[in-house]
């Protein structure tokens, strides 16, 4: 595929180079330890690589919210042993009030993580004299966290400026999906949106009527749609006050051509907790003091067909309340179609968001998607058709 942004592939002889690569190591931690290192391990191979190739790596970071002050429960020195261990080699910490001298001592093949650049208060504000700072001690920069690509940030966007840019290899795989997902997607296309707030999805849902076939709207905000078409939803979880807007939604959808799938069997409660007494009932046959909390099993089945007769899936957000069983079993029966369909070669499919990820796992088929994006925020804006800052800036390089 034509891409229009540079790679570790054109990076050239990079022996002795030093390299910046931003990664996104913000990593959950309790009592010191870390206790998910998916972001750990997807750094290894863009910082492996580099290293390989005797460059001089210094990964740049950020770790929680310290709004440019110095923390010390959010340095990323708490970071450098977990990542040394994931990676398999040794990684050192670079403290930022040293830091040319440090990097000037290193060796090619050498890895540093430097303190976090959010305890500079110019990185959030994008300041020159930030950017300038980090730019005096890197060649070339590389960015691999498209989880931040959406925040134009010193680490994420001013460097893209100063120096030679490249897209890491997970930044690569991120931005080769999205492109077949929805920049060039082979068509008919489905998207799941989920989740419990239509307020929270308007810029997706808007965007997406016009470049998907299929929208298949669950979770919460399937109600307010539901109530839009003059259902009585009862108890759920509904956002009366935007039924206009979902009205709106839908008829932009006809105009587009795009087919609109809303439950018509529904799996409701009249209280939320795990296993209660359901009932699975018609939309129209929902009681006042009733919730409903999942899709029922003949729309499942129904949306199972339709996934069937796409070539392209793109999925943010589960279709009820998957963390509360048994109102996870219309998400996992669906996310096993679209694993089995990906698997058998008919469907890309391209997940993303926390929510999403989460749901995935607990199907046990995140492996079987052609890709999952660990980005929140950013695959949002991504779906609502947005630029995001920092693969702007790996373009325009």
């Amino acid at each position: 595929m034509s891409r229009n942004f540079k790679t570790l592939d054109d990076m050239g002889d990079i022996t002795g180079k030093r390299v910046l690569v931003r990664e996104d190591l913000n990593v959950p931690m309790a009592d010191g330890a870390v206790t998910d290192d998916t972001r750990l391990r997807a750094a290894v191979q863009t910082v492996a690589e580099l290293s390989d190739k005797g460059a001089i790596v210094i990964v740049l970071a950020h770790f929680g919210r310290p709004k440019g002050q110095h923390n010390p429960s959010m340095s990323l020195s708490l970071v450098t042993r977990p990542f040394s261990q994931v990676l398999g080699r040794q990684v050192r910490f670079i403290d930022d009030q040293d830091a040319g001298d440090a990097v000037a001592m290193m060796q090619p093949g050498d890895i540093g993580i430097l303190e976090n650049t959010r305890f500079d208060p110019g990185e959030e504000k994008n300041a020159p004299e930030s950017i300038a700072r980090l730019a005096a001690l890197g060649d070339l920069y590389v960015n691999d966290a498209f989880s931040a690509a959406h925040r134009a940030h010193a680490s994420t966007e001013g460097l893209a400026h100063k120096l030679p840019a490249f897209a890491g290899r997970q930044m690569e795989a991120e931005l080769d999906a999205l492109d077949k997902a929805l920049g060039n997607p082979e068509h008919p296309v489905a998207a799941v949106v989920g989740g419990a707030k239509v307020s929270s999805k308007l810029d997706v849902l808007k965007h997406l009527v016009e470049k998907v076939d299929h929208l298949i709207i669950g979770g919460g905000m399937a109600n307010t749609f539901l109530a839009a078409r003059g259902v009585d939803v009862g108890k759920s979880l509904c956002e009366h006050d935007l039924t206009g807007t979902a009205e709106e939604i839908l008829d932009a959808a006809d105009r587009a051509n795009c087919t609109v799938h809303l439950p018509y069997d529904v799996v409701v409660a009249k209280e939320f907790r795990a296993n209660p007494p359901v009932r699975t009932v018609n939309v129209h046959e929902v009681e006042a003091d009733e919730m409903i909390l999942d899709v029922g099993p003949a729309a499942t089945e129904a949306l199972a067909d339709v996934l069937k007769t796409c070539r392209t899936l793109v999925w943010n957000g589960p279709l009820g309340a998957f963390e509360t069983p048994p109102f996870d079993t219309a998400t996992v029966s669906l996310a096993k179609t679209a694993a089995a369909l990906t698997k058998e070669g008919s469907l890309v499919s391209v997940a993303g968001g926390g929510d999403t990820v989460a749901a995935l796992n607990q199907a046990g088929v995140s492996g079987d998607f052609s890709f999952i994006s660990t980005a929140g925020g950013a695959f949002l804006e991504w779906m609502e058709g947005k630029d995001l800052p920092g693969v702007a800036a790996l373009i325009r390089a």
